[in-house]
């Protein structure tokens, strides 16, 4: 009976040295558990908000990528519209567009290209005569319609034709501003005297060196003149 008594006595010291160690060690720790806190409160915290690596920058490209995105969806429904209303702006039919700056062509059809090739356009030179008249050889751009066509076409010189040659200027009406075959076969009219027409200086196509009309080769004139109807758009740019 003694020695059961004896060695509950020890079980019992011995559990509460191990209690009192273990509290002592935790107090010994807890400052320094501490300091570990305040120091990553410090140092720590600051690091995370500026590492590359962290989540705020995860969740800041997450968040880009969102935007870029529908940024995305926006630019392609902007596309879309704009393409609507190219095609709404688009004829149905025949129409020609002529570059200035290349001295181009292309000839549509119900919006497929159907022809393409080199014409001449405006040489801007600008001509001035003895009475402080002027003519600035440039082709008009925008948007024009074919207001009439006609074949073998003659051309009637205007006043600076004969300044441009040197020689007095004849009556509205005489026969020496009649002039056939310099023109080409086929000739349609833009209006206020612009012509598209053939032409003699055939090496000179690609080049600006009219006086304004658009001149074209014999077959791409033909084309042309075949395709596009009275009221057919003509875009010049």
């Amino acid at each position: 009976m003694m020695n059961d008594e004896s060695n509950l006595e020890g079980e019992l010291n011995t559990s509460i040295k191990k209690g009192k160690l273990i509290t002592f060690i935790f107090w010994l720790l807890m400052p320094i558990f501490l300091w570990f806190i305040i120091l990553f409160l410090l140092v720590g915290v600051p690091y995370l908000e500026n590492s590359p690596f962290i989540f705020d920058k995860t969740l800041s490209a997450i968040q880009e990528s969102e935007n870029n995105s529908k940024f995305e969806k926006e630019l392609q429904a902007g596309i879309t519209q704009i393409q609507k209303k190219m095609d709404r702006l688009t004829p149905g039919g025949a129409y020609l567009i002529i570059n200035t700056s290349d001295n181009t062509f292309s000839l549509y059809q119900n919006k497929v290209l159907v022809r393409e090739g080199l014409c001449s356009t405006g040489s801007y030179i600008k001509l001035e005569a003895e009475n402080n008249k002027n003519w600035m050889f440039q082709t008009p751009k925008g948007v024009f319609s074919i207001q009439g066509k006609i074949t073998s076409p003659v051309w009637r010189k205007p006043d600076w034709a004969f300044v441009e040659e040197g020689l007095p200027i004849p009556g509205p009406n005489s026969s020496a501003r009649f002039e056939a075959g310099v023109l080409g076969d086929y000739a349609l009219s833009l209006g206020k005297g612009y012509l598209i027409h053939g032409t003699l200086y055939k090496r000179f196509l690609g080049q600006p060196v009219t006086h304004g009309c658009v001149r074209m080769n014999d077959e791409d004139l033909k084309t042309v003149y075949q395709s596009l109807p009275i009221g057919a758009k003509v875009f010049i740019y």
